[in-house]
């Protein structure tokens, strides 16, 4: 995504970056490119709405054709709310904000023109590495560099590049239009300069962001995590069924979903790569679990 602030934010097929431009506001993002993978079109949703020029960067037309569309869908969605009783206002606010919109398949030519690159690709530490090593030899030295991994360690990335000081954490959560908050990750080598440029960011397409260490799971996840985990042994024990389990969850702790209901929306093959991430920590991954992920995603579960 390329955005700019009336510029500021892009994507790639495997990043999200943002680039900022010289403003009379120093510290405001004004371009940012962020590439993205199928549901990373969120951020460049945001980015867009917010006054930003963003390139959707993909692996190829039809991708992101389909982003674009999604992003379009969105953007009704959340019009026919915030524009109930002006329709008028809602179309001319969905019309600028596809205006901040355009696509393309080649992540190195656009992170050539990057501040700020925010990558949302598949939870897998080897293939993330692999792309910033790539986008590090041709962004600009100013390029600030950010993962929106949900558990893999930030330094480990930042470690594939020549930018540490310029390498930090962007954690959105979905649906990203609806959810406020934004965990910004500072490794020990990340810059205050950077920090705090993300943390700017952040509140520039209007979220609340929160500071976190480079430790596992973050703060969301390292949390939640292990509730997740032990509703599964709850069930498995046959101490309570899946439905009652979220009920008493919904109504008993006030949560929007239950613990069941939370995994399904999420996805049993990311929550899989999330509890990867985290699994040292604790003693992870019930049987049941383990099954429901190699029936469901066809793939065998590594569990060091």
């Amino acid at each position: 995504w390329e955005v700019q602030t009336p510029p500021r934010a892009q994507r790639d097929p495997r990043v999200r970056a943002a680039r900022v431009l010289p403003s009379s506001n120093p510290g405001i993002w004004q371009r940012v490119r962020l590439p993205l993978p199928p549901g990373g079109t969120q951020q460049g949703d945001v980015a867009a709405a917010s006054g930003h020029t963003v390139v959707l960067v993909d692996q190829s037309d039809e991708i992101l054709k389909k982003s674009t569309k999604g992003i379009e869908e969105s953007l009704k969605r959340v019009t026919k709310k915030k524009f109930a009783d002006k329709p008028e206002a809602g179309a001319e606010f969905i019309e600028k904000t596809l205006k901040n919109l355009t696509t393309s398949t080649d992540a190195v030519a656009v992170v050539h023109s990057t501040d700020l690159v925010i990558e949302a690709i598949v939870e897998n530490q080897e293939i993330k590495s692999e792309l910033f090593k790539r986008l590090d030899k041709f962004a600009p030295e100013h390029t600030i560099f950010t993962s929106n991994t949900s558990s893999l360690q930030i330094t480990q990335l930042a470690n594939s590049t020549t930018r540490q000081d310029r390498f930090g954490g962007l954690h959105f959560f979905n649906p990203v239009p609806m959810m406020k908050l934004v965990e910004v990750v500072k490794t020990p080598m990340t810059s205050q300069k950077t920090y705090e440029s993300l943390m700017d960011f952040s509140k520039a397409v209007g979220k609340s962001p929160v500071s976190c260490k480079d430790t596992p799971g973050f703060i969301v996840n390292r949390l939640l995590v292990p509730y997740m985990m032990e509703a599964v042994r709850l069930f498995e024990r046959g101490d309570a069924s899946k439905e009652d389990i979220d009920v008493a969850m919904k109504l008993g702790a006030g949560y929007p979903m239950g613990p069941f209901e939370l995994l399904d929306y999420v996805g049993l093959d990311t929550s899989k790569y999330i509890i990867d991430g985290t699994a040292y920590l604790f003693s992870f991954f019930p049987p049941l679990f383990r099954k429901l992920v190699d029936e469901c995603c066809n793939e065998n579960l590594t569990h060091n």
